[in-house]
């Protein structure tokens, strides 16, 4: 049970990791192409890279919510406990996504808009999803019914995406609050380059689905016949997504496939569901857990290189002139970004082994080597603290917070038992 659970965090780990990765090339390259090499067919390609980054993080963050929810249930609390318990969490996330909005305006201080502080960003929509996928899980207490339910808001999230957009836009509302519904900004249309409500926190919903089935008591002792399932079904929703844009019945007035087509979502998340069972592999029978992993550690700290490497892409501090480099010039770049992350989260791991005592007396408890949890299980005891538990993108948010903000978080011996994810 014990290799069991450590391979189940591992892979989740790799697959935060991995999203990082691919961030990393898709912002590199957006950010220090020159306009000729913008032109190639490579950048073409690298472009695609960018279907699977944000998707990947609002996934994990519903499989990371299932997951506490479950460990919360088998130990008794109670529901209003546990929805209390997760809209805090999507607040304070909220909450981080606004002072990550602050200090990019401060950095980019005197060219950045004022309007860039209410920029709907991937973080925004991460710390909102989190307060719904709250508030839905506490109309039933039913793993399988949880399941089912977040399944359906998923498809209800894709399938209103298009109207909200066009047809139904919701004009009345301030652009601010119209924002966060279907990314409109100030700009008078919406825009593809941001991630409001719809759909993406349909991704959160689906992740949430797919981690009340890995975490179910059946997959707890079948995890590969689990996550084979899961890939199988992300290969049959892939090719029923296809089937239904090819079909000639047409549901809305005005269909754009690739930003606000439900039957693409349906194909991203057929990816994520396949791509897990791929993570699950690499890390119980492939290379994943020989010694060293990047993508592991950059996965236990991807908060933290996800703001980090911002700034050196695409802020004041870029490491390249932007706008100016061939191809090979982007790829050193992207190169020593990776690295560099890379560097960065192992040391903020190894920081984090240290068992450090929280005020009123309560440990850390540290990761074990090799870049994958160890000890307990998810039906065991002794669970990383909160700081560790807050999901995909965001285990080094408040520790982040406190450092930037200068305020001492505390926490009682209940908060800081929670989740290994």
């Amino acid at each position: 049970m014990a290799q069991m659970g450590q391979e189940r965090l591992a892979y989740i780990d790799w697959l935060r990791g991995l999203a990082c990765l691919v961030m990393f090339e898709v912002h590199c390259y957006d950010s220090w192409l020159s306009p000729a090499a913008r032109k190639t067919t490579f950048y073409g390609w690298s472009r695609f890279g960018g279907i699977l980054p944000a998707p990947l993080f609002l996934f994990l963050a519903g499989v990371s919510v299932a997951l506490v929810t479950d460990k919360m249930r088998r130990k008794g609390v109670a529901a209003s406990q546990i929805a209390a318990s997760t809209i805090r969490r999507g607040a304070e996330i909220f909450g981080l996504a606004l002072l990550f909005r602050v200090q990019e305006f401060a950095l980019a201080w005197p060219w950045s808009p004022w309007t860039d502080l209410l920029r709907v960003d991937v973080l925004n929509t991460i710390g909102l999803s989190i307060v719904l996928m709250g508030l839905v899980c506490r109309l039933t207490q039913a793993r399988a019914a949880n399941a089912i339910l977040a399944a359906a808001v998923a498809l209800v999230i894709s399938m209103a995406t298009p109207p909200l957009w066009t047809t139904w836009r919701p004009h009345w509302l301030p652009w601010f609050i119209e924002s966060y519904i279907n990314g409109v900004h100030n700009l008078g249309k919406p825009q593809s380059w941001l991630f409001p409500l719809f759909p993406w926190a349909g991704f959160a919903f689906a992740g949430l689905a797919a981690g009340f089935i890995l975490f179910s008591d059946w997959s707890l002792t079948r995890p590969a016949a689990t996550v084979s399932l899961i890939g199988a079904a992300g290969i049959g929703i892939y090719y029923l997504s296809m089937w239904l844009d090819a079909s000639p019945v047409h549901l809305y007035a005005v269909y754009d496939y690739w930003h606000t087509g439900p039957n693409f979502f349906l194909a991203r998340v057929a990816i994520l569901l396949v791509l897990v069972l791929l993570g699950y592999v690499w890390c119980r029978w492939g290379p994943g857990l020989w010694g060293f992993s990047p993508l592991i550690q950059m996965g236990q700290a991807s908060l933290l290189v996800y703001w980090v490497h911002i700034e050196f892409v695409y802020g004041r501090f870029s490491i390249l002139k932007k706008g100016a480099q061939t191809i090979r010039g982007a790829s050193f770049g992207l190169l020593l970004i990776f690295v560099a992350m890379v560097l960065l989260a192992t040391a903020r791991t190894r920081w984090k082994r240290r068992r450090v005592a929280l005020p009123g007396g309560v440990p850390i408890v540290p990761r074990t080597s090799g870049g994958s949890f160890g000890g307990p299980t998810h039906a065991q005891v002794a669970f990383p603290p909160k700081m560790e538990a807050y999901g995909p993108i965001f285990g080094m948010a408040l520790s982040k917070f406190s450092v930037l903000s200068g305020f001492t978080w505390t926490f009682s011996a209940r908060n800081c038992r929670n989740s290994a994810i």
